[in-house]
């Protein structure tokens, strides 16, 4: 059973940052807060002992319509290198057309106020990045099919890699998806509008949530939250 783990003050370098939680001592706000930028209105983050993924406890999100119903909670000890994020999710709601993100990590590189996002539109998993609205992969046909919907209803392994250097990984339930996918070595040829920018990504809060930039409303849960230097799994 996880449990929070600081070990960037404990044990380790800073670059090494590992945070975990499975909720099972509770929802710790001063360890997660609610994050929402610029305005707040409609969204709610809870406790949930209905439903989880281990245990019995996991956080639930109700996100309402518009930018301005957007909430999330994460944290902003996160490793100062490469970032692996393993979250269990489970949406009350399939993505559609409309674009919304359900993971905001704040990004010094894009400059201030900058997010990389991780959401959905054209009804599949993608990344977009907000200083150029740049998405990964292009909402192309192509591009759509080389991606994944998010199964409603059920517990979801969902994990991503950042990298130093752009590298961009994406798992569902241990399944790499070839369109959410940049690094050395592999081609990615529905990514062609992501590569139009040399900017890196430097993650500085990672956070967990709802935001839509429509009127598409909705609930997720997320339990067992990893954040880590290294890849940890399903």
């Amino acid at each position: 059973m996880l449990r929070q783990a600081l070990f960037a003050l404990a044990l380790l370098p800073f670059s090494f940052a590992q945070v975990s939680d499975d909720f099972e001592a509770g929802w710790d706000e001063a360890a997660w807060p609610i994050y929402a930028t610029d305005c707040n209105q409609g969204g709610k983050v809870a406790l949930d002992s209905t439903t989880a993924h281990s245990g019995t406890n996991s956080i639930r999100v109700d996100g309402a319509g518009g930018f301005c119903g957007h909430i999330f909670f994460g944290t902003t000890s996160v490793p100062s290198g490469d970032i692996y994020v393993r979250t269990y999710v489970k949406a009350s709601k399939a993505l559609t057309d409309s674009h919304v993100s359900f993971i905001t990590m704040t990004d010094s590189a894009q400059g201030s106020n900058k997010h990389l996002r991780i959401g959905g539109q054209s009804k599949i998993l993608m990344y977009n990045r907000e200083s150029d609205d740049a998405t990964l992969p292009d909402l192309s046909p192509n591009g759509i099919a080389a991606s994944k919907a998010l199964p409603t209803g059920s517990w979801e392994c969902f994990e991503y890699h950042v990298g130093t250097d752009g590298t961009i990984e994406t798992w569902l339930n241990d399944e790499a998806i070839e369109g959410l996918t940049l690094k050395s070595g592999v081609t990615n040829a529905n990514g062609a509008q992501w590569q139009r920018s040399a900017v890196k990504p430097k993650i500085t809060g990672i956070y967990f949530g709802w935001e839509s930039y429509g009127g598409d409303t909705n609930t997720f849960w997320y339990d067992d939250i990893s954040i880590s230097s290294t890849r940890v799994g399903c």
